[in-house]
């Protein structure tokens, strides 16, 4: 800060040498104020003798008898006083913004785990992290994938069968796509297994390309050439349930968004060839070669302790 009004060298003083000058104001003595600094008296008397010179001010008229400050030295202490609290409240304030940033937890998650699994998660985490806040963002996989890739959050749960390799991974849970029909549907009284080709051919309501949903069903009848054109295909789960219950079309949902609509018979599960490979599990993500904050880690064990197979 050169041309700096007010000190002779152009060079600031130091917060240790404005905390001396106030406790030989305090003290009356530069052996006391030393004491109290915990540094020598040589030390001390250098210190002071330095500030002064970065100042060209006397501070300090010493005599055996002690020390005392001078008109100027008075005055120097009072703006001392002021600039410590001022850096006092700075420190207080970094540690609190630091406090808020480590308990600070940005999550992004897949439709189905945000709606069946992250409330849960989320109360556990409460009783761990009392102080943890999160921020959560709902999206599909893929949407989960970009948003730690941009720095956007800290971890991520997807259901996508697919990680891509700049990620870290951590099972933390399983799911398999049911296909659900209206009770009044014709393949609600079927005895055998839908074959993947018949699967394959039938018009579906499905989620949108990008979710783990639509990637799983994709991969699982990849070999019968891919699904047919979707007879309905959204972004959320609750409207393709709803059109499934009326009749719509079959659905080809996670297992854990249905549950309530199978067990108050709203929706019936309709078995399919066993061979397709509609089980997936459900991953926590994060970059590599970034450490996850403490709150993350205790969503992870939250997550991963209650891992049950659909």
């Amino acid at each position: 800060m050169n041309g700096a009004k007010g000190f002779a060298s152009g060079t600031l003083p130091d917060l240790p040498s404005l905390q001396l000058l106030v406790a030989v104001a305090e003290t009356g003595s530069l052996g006391r104020a030393a004491v109290r600094m915990r540094i020598s008296q040589p030390s001390a008397s250098s210190r002071l003798r330095t500030l002064e010179r970065r100042l060209g001010l006397h501070l300090l008229d010493r005599s055996p008898s002690g020390s005392r400050l001078t008109p100027a030295g008075t005055v120097v202490t009072d703006w001392a006083r002021a600039v410590l609290a001022q850096a006092e409240a700075l420190l207080e304030g970094a540690a609190a913004l630091r406090s808020r940033q480590e308990n600070r937890l940005r999550v992004a998650a897949s439709l189905t785990i945000a709606e069946e699994l992250m409330p849960g998660w989320l109360v556990t985490l409460r009783e761990k992290a009392p102080d943890a806040h999160v921020g959560l963002t709902v999206t599909n996989s893929w949407g989960v994938v970009e948003a730690l890739r941009r720095g956007e959050c800290d971890m991520g749960f997807v259901e996508g069968p697919q990680i891509p390799d700049d990620l870290h991974r951590s099972p933390v849970g399983q799911d398999r796509l049911a296909i659900v029909v209206a009770p009044g549907h014709r393949w609600a009284l079927r005895r055998r297994p839908i074959p993947g080709q018949e699967l394959a051919d039938t018009p579906l309501l499905v989620r949108e390309a990008g979710s783990g949903t639509r990637e799983t069903l994709e991969r699982a009848l990849r070999r019968y050439d891919g699904i047919a054109v979707p007879a309905l295909e959204l972004g959320s789960t609750a409207p393709l349930r709803r059109a499934a219950a009326q009749g719509v079309a079959p659905a080809a949902l996670s297992v854990l968004a249905v549950r309530e609509e199978l067990e108050n018979h709203r929706l019936v599960e309709v078995e399919v060839d066993p061979a397709l490979p509609l089980r997936r599990v459900l991953h926590a993500v994060w970059p590599k070669g970034r450490e996850l904050p403490e709150p993350a880690l205790h969503l992870l064990r939250a997550a991963s302790a209650s891992d049950k197979q659909p």
